[in-house]
Order: structure tokens, then C-alpha cells, then sequence
């Protein structure tokens, strides 16, 4: 692994990123190029304890950018999701209203309109591999962190103990570094998503499996929506019904979220008058799990801390618009760059540089996110229509 002079500033210093998700694992990269001593904890058991969810794209000028400044282009390409990046929207009675599967579009790798997908999981295999060994120490669940001279001590409920000289969160917006930052809290966007994780959608729901066709597909009617992902090598199916709902629906619905037939049934009735081939989804589902869309304020800002900073999430928390592990990517970039910059004279101005910049670019696609959601959650006949047309001028 090549290394870097510029590293003044962390010379002899220990870095301890917290999260071992696509921002963590891409920040541990690109700092381990420049020759930087980092670890990053991350509260999994092992990178197989869980399934990562559904696919990602990455953006030309975001995650493409970062993927190529960490030397895995070629990684990437040996693993990414060949024509998952096409979509298919249909109406609720079933009938297809646009489809990229026949329009013919050949965009590949330095097309700034190609975004090729690429399963969670996978990539994230593709980062952790990329890594010093012993890089990622599993099972390591932050409990708390203390103060200790010009450093931290950070205390795990494995019972483990670390030190370091600073400490980065990249543990999501539940992040449990945040708090030590700032003590801004996230504000509820007005949609909610049921998300369902489907394990033999080929067996169990072979019409879905079909139409879905190892890519995107969206479904929309006036008040509510169905998107559906596959996993990477499209065994299985990832699904969000989507919609607005009051705060707190969640706990005040009377739903067991537990309960498959519960969830089902709340479903089934929500969607009364769709085609029933939408229920097929439903009923195949192994899992639900209820998620209100939060944010963070737009406007936020905190006074820079010496040696402690957030990236993705955990910074920036917004609601789903195909930006967030982008997003986190190219935090993982800019604040790697500014730590290894010779151009500052201590950590704290580099990291400063760094925060300004994340926030000027969260401000931006923010506002593009919460201008979205309720269109894709709770449309309009007139947003269905700008959906369909979206998808046919791509």
C-alpha cells in the first residue's frame, strides 16, 4: 500500500473511525494510502452478521469519483450490478408506464449519467478488502468515550478499552459520536416508509420476482408508493411501502411491527384497490420494520472541536434521495484530504475546513431531499406524471 508525506498532522497519531459502513470503511482507505494509523469498530460481530440491504448507485461525480481516488475502480468493476441501474415504473393496476429495459441505453464507466449499482454488502466486502489487515475490529458496540489528555478513551460493551487521538463518527444518524459534537436532534420529514426484506421472492412471489427483473421498480398512485430492490445477485428483494403519516403513527398505529400478519393486513387494506400482485409482496415478506424519515436542520452548525468530527449520516442525516452513501463518500474524501493537507497547521483548522465544506454541499442536496419525499411518498396525480416523464427523457 502506497504512502504519503503529507501527514504531518497525524503523525504519530491514532485515528479511530467508529462505523464500518461505506463512509467509515472508504475514510479508513484513503487515509491507510497516505500511511495514517487507523482502526475502525464497527458493532457487527463480522461482516456476515447481517444482511446490508438493498443495492446502491454510485454517481460520477461523487461515489465514482472516490471509488477511482481509492485505487478500487477496478474492484468495483468486477463486482458491480450489471444493468441493475435501469429502472421500471408502473401504475397500481400493474400496467408498465416507463421502462429502461427497452429503451436501449448503453451508458457505461465515464457517461456522467451512468450509475451503476452495486450491492451493499459486496461493496462494502470490496472496502473491508481493500484494508490493512486487522483494520476492522468487529463486535466493538461504543458504550461511551472520556476524555483523556488530548485524546479519547473509548469504552465498548464487549468490555473492550481503546485510546485514540481522534476520534471520527460514522456510525449513522443514531450515531453515538453525534452527541459528543453537537447536541442538534434530528426532525421527523412527515413520511414514513415500511420497509420488508423478502428471502426466496422467486419461489414466493414469482410475478414480483418477474416484474422487478433484477433491477428497480417503482409503483405509484395518488397518496402512496411501492419501490423494490433486489440484493445483489438478486436472490433476494428489498421493498418500502411509502407514505405520509402523522409523528409518532408508528407507536400510535396499534400495529405490531413484530407481527408479519398484522403488518400484512394493515397493508393489504392501505393498498385496497391495487392490483393484488402487490400483496403477493406482501404476504412473501419475512420481515417488517416501520422507519419514520428523519433529518437533521439544514441550517445546522457547531463550533469545531480539536480533535472529534461526523461524516455521512451521522453529519447529515437527510431523507432518501439517491445522495447518502454518495454523500458519505465524498465526505470520507474531503475530510482525508484535509487532515493529510500540509497546508494547515494543526487538526482542528483542518478539520474546520473540512466541516465548512460538508455543510455547503448537505445544504444543497438537502433541500433537493426534502423537496422530493413528499412527491415520492404521498404523490400527486400531477407528480405521478413527472415521475413517468423523469424516467422516459432518461
Amino acid at each position: 500500500m502506497e504512502t504519503s508525506k503529507n501527514k504531518k498532522l497525524l503523525q504519530d497519531k491514532k485515528i479511530a473511525i467508529i462505523g464500518g459502513g461505506p463512509g467509515g470503511l472508504t475514510l479508513a482507505r484513503l487515509l491507510q494510502l497516505k500511511g495514517v494509523n487507523v482502526k475502525v469498530y464497527e458493532r457487527d460481530i463480522n461482516k456476515d452478521a447481517r444482511v446490508q440491504g438493498a443495492n446502491v448507485d454510485l454517481h460520477f461525480d461523487s461515489g465514482l469519483k472516490v471509488i477511482e481516488a481509492a485505487g478500487l475502480m477496478e474492484s468495483f468493476k468486477a463486482n458491480y450490478m450489471k444493468g441493475a441501474d435501469k429502472f421500471r415504473m408502473i401504475d397500481k393496476d400493474g400496467n408498465i408506464c416507463s421502462d429502461e429495459h427497452n429503451q436501449g441505453t448503453d451508458i457505461d464507466f465515464g457517461n456522467e449519467n451512468f450509475r451503476p449499482e452495486i450491492d451493499r454488502g459486496v461493496l462494502r466486502s470490496v472496502l473491508i478488502d481493500s484494508l490493512l489487515p486487522d483494520t476492522v475490529i468487529w463486535n466493538s458496540q461504543l458504550v461511551s468515550m472520556d476524555q483523556v489528555n488530548d485524546g479519547w478513551e473509548l469504552t465498548f460493551k464487549n468490555g473492550t478499552r481503546t485510546v485514540a487521538d481522534i476520534v471520527i463518527g460514522a456510525d449513522g444518524y443514531r450515531s453515538k459520536i453525534r452527541p459528543y459534537v453537537t447536541d442538534i436532534k434530528e426532525l421527523y420529514s412527515g413520511a414514513t416508509f415500511i420497509q420488508g426484506e423478502i428471502e426466496y421472492p422467486e419461489k414466493d412471489c414469482p410475478e414480483m420476482y418477474e416484474l422487478v427483473n433484477k433491477a428497480n421498480l417503482i409503483a405509484m398512485s395518488v397518496g402512496k408508493t411501492i419501490a423494490v430492490q433486489p440484493s445483489g445477485d438478486g436472490s433476494r428483494l428489498t421493498f418500502y411501502t411509502a407514505s405520509m403519516y402523522p409523528e409518532n403513527w408508528i407507536k400510535n398505529s396499534g400495529i405490531d411491527f413484530n407481527s408479519n400478519e398484522e403488518v400484512y393486513a394493515y397493508l393489504v387494506k392501505f393498498y385496497e384497490g391495487w392490483n393484488p400482485i402487490f400483496f403477493t409482496l406482501f404476504k412473501a415478506c419475512t420481515s417488517f420494520v416501520p422507519r419514520p424519515i428523519n433529518y437533521f436542520p439544514l441550517d445546522q452548525n457547531w463550533n469545531t472541536k480539536p480533535n472529534i468530527t461526523l461524516i455521512g449520516d451521522a453529519a447529515h442525516l437527510m431523507p432518501p434521495s439517491g445522495e447518502g452513501v454518495n454523500t458519505a463518500m465524498v465526505d470520507a474524501l474531503d475530510l482525508s484530504e484535509c487532515l493529510t493537507s500540509e497546508a494547515f497547521n494543526d487538526i482542528q483548522t483542518a478539520i474546520e475546513t473540512y466541516e465548512k465544506g460538508m455543510w455547503t454541499r448537505a445544504v444543497v442536496l438537502g433541500k433537493e431531499a426534502m423537496e422530493g419525499i413528499k412527491d415520492f411518498a404521498s404523490p400527486t396525480e400531477e407528480s405521478v406524471n413527472k415521475f413517468v416523464q423523469q424516467f422516459n427523457q432518461i
